[in-house]
């Protein structure tokens, strides 16, 4: 692959994680060139140092490359795990009696600490408990005020500090840890586009996040709980964007329920303008082979048909030995997908039906008009972000200009299904439908998007320059 700016006719954007494998200059280039739109710095793990070292990178390349690129701060959220144990670990026998407390000691073949009194208090006789990624499983027979008994369902080993899920249980823990805000604060210093919120369980752990971010960035829910599914309407109305994230939710949910679980969440986040991004051992494989399985090239190409606005990479490029292999192919996957007409009908037919404001009629009438007179663009000038999403959760079918009025905002649609952002800065304020029409076909011109006598959908608001106040649709001719 050359190494040259790419300007990505895909519509459906790539996320890719930054870990030990991808720290350099060059590397993180390479990604970016072979079609990363948004990378995801992970707090689970690495330092702050890290983080800010690869923040400057990515900072680096969006200069050389001349495109935004969005940045992902997915904070850890609440992780529980059980104690230590004597020897390190034990193994757990189906049908045998098991204890969890608050004791601090080390555990044995018949008990473990667990710290986390929130969870005894929680439970109830007949609970499940998974432990260490569902591998293990505890039903609760009994539960005192700081014990629970329970019974071995399927066992296994159990080593120190493995990872605990209560999936039948609303745990009443905050998303955000102490860890959590620090963190959170510390990257929205840095100067990041999204904040990913994990394990969230309720609308007000969203609220919660929105009113510490104070608008410096957008709000990613990461739905990985069943207990979320059950407020899922409101959990999305109050995000920014979300995320399919698969792992956990696999571990909560029997494993036949996440596909549908994953439809539903695509489905609502376009409902409702929100971008999505599909997570998770997409192309797990790749971590230690060049190519991925065909079942891996298929689920990628599932989410694509499903309408997600992204696909994401984790281990694949965080700690794998083909990162730029990883998101080659995951270009290549998408492109493809996008080049059927299957899945352009499938995009036309499953628009969903517009919200009842001006700005929804104008971004449905935008898709509509783009189609009848066959237009090489759409450009939109979107002040806060929200008109290039409105338009593009009609999924139109030619590109969607979004032109920023900086960085910021530029950067944050780099999630989104379609945008191509650009930031037009202030430097040539307009004011008038003119003035709009001739900037949109200077920047639509100017970056290759047609070509002399092509027509072009130019969607803004008037007065120019007050968010919210899409109301304008225009068609002009490329000159």
């Amino acid at each position: 692959m050359p190494d040259t700016p790419y300007r990505a006719m895909r519509r459906t954007k790539i996320v890719s994680t930054l870990g030990p494998a991808t720290t350099d200059h060059a590397t993180i280039r390479a990604l970016a060139v072979a079609g990363v739109d948004v990378f995801r710095l992970n707090f689970s793990h690495g330092t702050h140092e890290d983080h800010a070292a690869r923040h400057a990178v990515i900072r680096d390349v969006e200069a050389e490359l001349g495109r935004p690129i969005g940045i992902l701060a997915d904070v850890q959220g609440p992780k529980l795990r059980v104690g230590t144990f004597a020897n390190g670990r034990v193994q757990l026998t189906p049908g045998a009696p098991f204890r969890l407390d608050l004791d601090g000691a080390p555990g044995n073949e018949t008990r473990v600490s667990l710290p986390h009194p929130e969870i005894i208090a929680a439970a109830q006789v007949g609970s499940t408990l998974l432990l260490d990624d569902g591998r293990l499983a505890l039903r609760v027979c009994e539960r005192g005020p700081d014990f629970l008994l329970t019974e071995v369902v399927v066992g296994g080993p159990l080593s120190d500090h493995k990872g605990v899920n209560v999936p039948d249980v609303v745990l009443l823990i905050p998303a955000l840890t102490d860890k959590d805000r620090v963190d959170m604060a510390f990257a929205l210093d840095l100067g990041i586009e999204y904040v990913g919120l994990s394990f969230v369980q309720r609308p007000e752990d969203v609220r919660e996040a929105r009113a510490l971010a104070c608008g410096r960035a957008w709000i990613m829910t990461k739905l990985e709980k069943p207990q979320a599914m059950d407020n899922l309407h409101e959990i999305i109305t109050l995000s920014d964007a979300v995320m399919v994230a698969r792992g956990d939710l696999g571990v909560e949910l029997p494993p036949e329920q996440v596909p549908l679980a994953q439809k539903r969440i695509i489905r609502m986040a376009r409902q409702l303008g929100r971008p999505v991004v599909v997570a998770t051992q997409m192309l797990e494989s790749m971590v230690h082979a060049p190519t991925p399985t065909r079942a891996e090239a298929s689920d990628v190409a599932t989410a694509v048909f499903d309408g997600a606005d992204a696909v994401m990479l984790s281990a694949e490029t965080a700690v794998g030995s083909y990162p730029r292999e990883a998101v080659a192919i995951m270009d290549r996957i998408v492109r493809r997908v996008e080049e059927d007409e299957v899945w352009r009908r499938q995009m036309e037919t499953s628009s969903p039906e517009p919200d009842h404001s001006v700005a929804g009629a104008i971004a449905a009438a935008t898709r509509q008009v783009a189609a009848t007179v066959d237009a090489a663009a759409i450009v939109a000038f979107t002040l806060s972000g929200r008109t290039a999403l409105r338009i593009a959760r009609e999924r139109p079918s030619c590109p969607i200009l979004g032109l920023a009025p900086n960085d910021e905002i530029a950067r944050r649609l780099a999630v989104a299904w379609g945008v191509q952002a650009i930031s037009v800065g202030q430097e040539t304020p307009v004011h008038t439908v003119e003035s709009v029409v001739d900037q949109a076909l200077a920047v639509a011109k100017g970056d290759g998007y047609g070509i002399v006598g092509d027509a072009v959908v130019i969607v803004a608001g008037l007065p120019f320059g007050v968010a919210g106040s899409t109301n304008t649709l225009r068609v002009a001719t490329l000159t």
